[in-house]
């Protein structure tokens, strides 16, 4: 972050090559913690989606001065992802049973997001924002 308040952000340890249309992907293309849902679903084609799960990530890093989401395997993470959002279904996510992985596991039933509770003081802009950018579906993402 520099003096100004501008928070640049890069790591490009995992990097592919985009472009349109998407081409099948390894979802390992991600540090787990900041890895989207999708990828963690088994979705091989990836679009920049996913970058802005990770940024949104990265903020509420920032914000909360300690990591969100620090899942300690692939499954440890969908949790913590389902206890902070609830649990995706195809209301909120069309697609979703689709996903390679979605009948592998069985998800916690955990009906309502909890973004505000873990960030009571932030603004309603704020929580919009990352609401935002932590939507389960990547399209509206």
């Amino acid at each position: 972050m520099t003096d100004k308040g501008c928070v640049k952000i890069a790591d490009f340890g995992l990097a592919r090559t985009y472009g349109m249309p998407p081409k099948p992907m390894t979802p390992k293309v991600v540090t787990l913690w900041y890895r989207a849902p999708e990828l963690l679903l088994g979705m091989m084609t990836q679009t920049t989606s996913i970058d802005m799960w990770a940024a949104g990530c990265i903020l509420a890093e920032l914000l909360a001065h300690k990591p969100l989401l620090p899942g300690t395997s692939e499954i440890h993470q969908i949790d913590l992802i389902v206890q902070l959002l609830g649990t995706p279904n195809e209301n909120i996510w069309p697609g979703f049973s689709k996903l390679p992985l979605a009948t592998q596991y069985t998800l916690r039933k955990q009906p309502y997001n909890n973004l505000k509770h873990r960030f009571p003081w932030l603004s309603e802009a704020g929580l919009r924002l990352l609401n935002f950018l932590f939507m389960y579906d990547p399209k509206k993402r």
